[in-house]
């Protein structure tokens, strides 16, 4: 992400330079003109967002902030965001991305065919674990992925190649049903109290009253939580 960032601020450099002063500078003329990407400005902003979201939350995400990485005025950020909030719905998006991206490299982790019982379940264990890993590993991204619920059709069914965290999790609750592990007259709407429970512990043992508790104590906890799902899909 740092060499993506680097060059999309050498590109947005070279054309406020000339845009200010009207010429490039000396070294800059010495070069050959490079024509800025399309959406490099908006790109660089969102993947600056992304780095202070994951160093300090949804509340360290700041126009400015980002404007000061990326290397552009400050206004130059409203011709692609309308406020902070707007950069702050792109950020989450993002996170998402990256959590969707975990749980899915989690599942492809997993032997088994499709329509295999044991292969499905472990799947779901998948799914937990990666969503768990995510929330203790990245605790900013992962307070930036909810911070605007309002902005993002989390209900919503999933289109195309690119599934959401909710997608992951549909997917696998459907092949349960077609491995006949889950009974299907009991699927539709079961993957929210399922991610209820997830979401819940992720929240407990990461900002929540069970923070604190030992390594193994969560290792517990993690594992009180898959058999409660578990037992509840019979």
């Amino acid at each position: 992400m740092l060499s993506t960032l680097a060059q999309l601020v050498d590109t947005v450099h070279f054309c406020y330079s000339v845009i200010m002063t009207g010429s490039p500078s000396p070294a800059q003329a010495r070069e050959p003109q490079r024509r800025r990407p399309r959406g490099a400005v908006r790109d660089g902003l969102v993947a600056a967002g992304l780095g202070l979201a994951r160093a300090g939350g949804p509340d360290a995400v700041v126009l400015r902030e980002a404007t000061r990485m990326v290397g552009v005025v400050p206004n130059a950020a409203y011709r692609h965001f309308a406020d902070r909030d707007e950069l702050l719905a792109a950020v989450c998006a993002a996170a998402l991305r990256e959590l969707a991206s975990r749980m899915a490299a989690g599942v492809a982790r997993v032997r088994g065919k499709r329509g295999d019982p044991a292969a499905a379940r472990r799947r779901l264990h998948a799914i937990c674990t990666a969503y768990l890993e995510f929330s203790r590993q990245e605790p900013g991204l992962f307070a930036t992925a909810f911070a605007l619920p309002q902005q993002h059709a989390y209900q919503a069914p999933d289109g195309g190649d690119e599934l959401s965290p909710l997608g992951h999790l549909r997917a696998v609750l459907d092949e349960m049903a077609e491995a006949g592990v889950l009974q299907r007259r009991r699927r539709d709407g079961i993957e929210y109290p399922i991610w209820s429970a997830v979401h819940g512990l992720a929240v407990l043992t990461g900002q929540g009253p069970l923070r604190g508790v030992p390594a193994a104590a969560r290792r517990r906890l993690d594992e009180l939580t898959r058999t409660f799902i578990d037992d509840s899909l019979e």
